[in-house]
C-alpha cells in the first residue's frame, strides 16, 4: 500500500513495527509485540531479526526538548529562540548523548531524533547499536538514569530501517501533515558534527580526559546559557 506521504507500507504490518511508536499508546486495541532478547538469533538470521522480535535499536522516549517549543521567560511568556541557537543546542545534545552511549555501551551504527510534535514521537531518540547485546544492556541501565531533570525511559524498538520509517515528503519539504505526521520527521545534525561522529570509522575510542576529569571538546561551539542541553 502506498500512503499519501510517499512511504510504502504493507497493510499487514503494524505501525509500531515501522515507526516504533503508536499514537494511541496504551489505549490502542491492537497488540503491539515489543522486541525481546530472551533468545538472541545467530548472525545468519540477523536479517530476519525484526520478524523474530529481536532488534539492536533502542528508543529513549521524549528525551530531546526543542527550545523553540519550551523556551519561556520568567513571567511565562514565550521566548524567541533563533534557528541558529536551536541548531547549536541540538548539536550539543546530539553529541553528548551519542558520545555517552557509544563510550558506555558499544558502537552505534545510527542515531536519529524525531522532530515530530505528536506525544508518541516528540523528542524520541532512536539509537541503533551494532550489537544486540549492547542495546539490551543500554536499556536496562538507562532506565535507572536521569537526563536534563527527567527520568530516562528507554525501550527496545523494532525499528531497524529508518529509510522506511521516515517521512519522505518531509525530507523534500513537502509534508502537509506538519509536526503531527505519523511518520518520523528526523532532525538533521550539522555536517561538521556528522563527520566528527560518523567519520572516524568503527570502534572509536574516547578522547583522553584532562586532569579535571572532563573530556576535551574538539569543536568550540558557543553555548547559550538559557538553552543549555542536559547531562546524564
Amino acid at each position: 500500500m502506498l500512503l499519501n506521504n510517499g512511504n510504502d507500507i504493507n497493510s499487514r504490518q503494524s505501525w509500531r513495527v515501522w515507526i516504533g511508536a503508536c499514537r494511541h499508546g496504551d489505549r490502542c486495541s491492537r497488540l503491539h509485540n515489543k522486541p525481546t532478547f530472551s533468545q538472541v538469533p545467530p548472525p545468519t538470521f540477523r536479517l530476519f531479526s525484526q520478524e523474530l522480535g529481536h532488534a539492536p535499536t533502542i528508543v529513549l522516549l521524549n528525551l530531546y526538548r526543542n527550545p523553540q517549543n519550551t523556551a519561556q521567560t520568567a513571567d511565562g511568556s514565550h521566548c524567541h529562540v533563533s534557528d541558529v541557537e536551536v541548531q547549536e543546542h541540538y548539536d550539543n545534545f546530539f553529541e553528548e548523548v551519542f558520545t555517552e552511549l557509544q563510550e558506555k555501551y558499544g558502537e552505534i551504527e545510527e542515531m536519529n531524533v524525531c522532530d515530530n510534535l505528536g506525544d508518541h514521537l516528540v523528542g524520541n531518540v532512536y539509537v541503533k547499536f551494532r550489537r544486540e547485546e549492547d542495546a539490551e544492556r543500554a536499556v536496562v541501565e538507562l532506565n535507572n538514569r536521569w537526563f536534563n531533570g527527567q527520568a530516562v525511559h528507554a525501550e527496545l524498538s523494532p525499528v531497524t530501517d529508518f529509510r522506511e520509517s521516515c517521512c519522505r515528503q518531509y525530507e523534500m519539504g513537502e509534508c502537509t501533515r506538519g509536526g503531527f505526521c505519523n511518520f518520523m520527521h528526523l532532525r538533521p545534525i550539522s555536517r561538521d558534527l556528522r563527520r566528527q561522529l560518523y567519520g572516524r570509522g568503527p570502534r572509536r575510542r574516547s578522547p583522553p580526559r584532562s586532569h579535571t576529569g572532563h573530556r576535551p571538546r574538539e569543536r568550540n561551539r558557543r553555548r547559550s546559557p538559557d538553552h543549555r542541553h542536559g547531562r546524564f
